[in-house]
């Protein structure tokens, strides 16, 4: 499943629906969710949502925590749980086990809203844990469901510590791993480590596990290139993160759409058409629309779809230019905005004020 293949990162915030759909429909293999903590996935309950034919897990209080098109994604999405406990990491699996492909425990993210309570990379210090939660998610999880288990790991500071952990990680049943080729303590401006990646693939190799690398990959192109360069086989697979977070078009063969406004474009119709959240659909567009740009401006000041859409109608298809200024349009909108939201608070004052009046002539009735 994982050979050879180019595939999306696992990338909070940035690896929502719209984003693995783009990535998608531009060649890209295999798409990961953002990483999801076991503690929150198992609180979730599962709704089939006939209003866009998705599958959607939410909270008790309706918050979205992960919503997939089976029809879309289907044999391509693979979801990555956090975790640092083998009973929790089965059970959040099998809450999710039917609507993906894959599960993926996160043992490489060094950001502590991953590695709090000894999740993400905090993992590869305990070594014993991880294989455990592995085995467990092999045995109770992937076997019983024919999915196949695979972990995100970095490298650790010396070579072989890594080449030890990667055997002990083949030996616990997972068909994959996923090197992020970098140490934790690397940040992702620093170049990646690769003079050993040889070494790694031999021993996946003998344990019929796949391999696949991250780590400043920028497009299909150079990944087809970097593999000639470190004469690595045509069975290893990349990863692509930040390139594909700006560019999600980048897995195309071509090095994606160059034109910010033709992804933007790509990107907006995507998110209205599957109801993401609109805080999110602004983040990503934040980062895909330059900061230099008018429209970067413009859509930062957009409060709603219906306001983002009549930015995205006045950007010219040819250049990415501005027709005309949207601002008297938006700062309408905010006044529109104002006058409803005193509107609904006065209409709720009203309401609060009549029921007490009513309780308190109840109340003298009941005295009388």
């Amino acid at each position: 499943m994982y050979r050879g293949k180019l595939c999306l990162a696992p990338m909070v915030r940035a690896g929502e629906l719209p984003t693995r759909l783009l990535a998608l429909q531009n060649g890209c293999d295999l798409v990961w969710s953002p990483e999801i903590i076991d503690k929150k996935l198992i609180k979730t309950q599962r709704n089939v949502n006939k209003h866009i034919n998705s599958i959607d897990y939410t909270l008790e209080n309706g918050t979205l925590v992960f919503r997939t098109i089976p029809n879309l994604e289907k044999g391509k999405l693979i979801f990555q749980i956090g975790s640092a406990d083998p009973e929790l990491a089965v059970e959040a699996a099998l809450k999710v086990v039917q609507d993906v492909d894959g599960i993926d425990l996160n043992s490489g993210c060094p950001k502590h809203f991953s590695i709090h309570s000894g999740m993400g990379a905090a993992l590869l210090s305990t070594p014993d844990l991880l294989c455990s939660i592995l085995s467990n998610l092999v045995t109770r999880v992937g076997t019983p469901f024919a999915k196949p288990i695979s972990v995100k790991i970095r490298l650790l500071p010396e070579m072989k510590d890594t080449l030890s952990l990667v055997e002990r990680l083949c030996a616990t049943g997972i068909q994959n791993i996923t090197v992020h080729c970098r140490t934790r303590e690397m940040r992702n401006r620093e170049h990646p480590i690769r003079d050993y990646l040889l070494d790694i693939y031999k021993i996946c190799h003998s344990h019929k596990v796949s391999l696949i690398i991250n780590g400043a990959i920028k497009d299909r192109l150079q990944f087809n290139s970097l593999r000639k360069e470190l004469n690595l086989p045509d069975d290893i697979g990349g990863m692509i993160a930040e390139a594909a977070e700006t560019n999600p078009t980048v897995f195309n063969g071509t090095g994606g759409i160059k034109e910010w406004w033709v992804i933007m474009n790509k990107y907006i119709n995507l998110a209205m058409l599957w109801d993401n959240n609109f805080g999110n659909t602004k983040y990503m567009l934040s980062r895909i629309i330059p900061g230099k740009s008018p429209v970067f401006q413009y859509v930062a000041r957009c409060k709603d779809y219906d306001q983002l859409k009549h930015v995205q109608n006045i950007i010219n298809e040819k250049n990415g230019t501005v027709l005309e200024d949207p601002s008297v349009y938006l700062q309408s909108m905010v006044k529109n905005s104002k006058k409803k939201a005193k509107v609904k608070v006065k209409r709720q004052l009203n309401k609060e004020t009549t029921t007490t009046t009513e309780d308190t002539q109840q109340s003298k009735k009941v005295k009388v």
